[in-house]
């Protein structure tokens, strides 16, 4: 059974995000990786540019509400 891990801030739009991909990327097979908003924004333009430059690939990233 995985471990489950939630990184929450206001937007989920930058630092929540990178954190559950850079995690889910790196340790994914060991734990469930979520991430979650109060105040849920669209994910910065520059959040996906540095995932990217890292080579960590956010298809399918949304931000998502503490709801959810």
């Amino acid at each position: 059974m995985k471990s489950k891990v939630l990184f929450i801030c206001r937007n989920n739009s930058g630092r929540s995000q990178m954190a559950e991909g850079i995690l889910r990327a790196m340790y994914g097979a060991h734990y469930e990786v979520h991430s979650a908003g109060s105040d849920p924004k669209d994910i910065s333009p520059l959040t996906i540019q540095v995932m990217e430059e890292i080579g960590v690939d956010m298809t399918g990233h949304r931000p998502k509400s503490l709801r959810e």
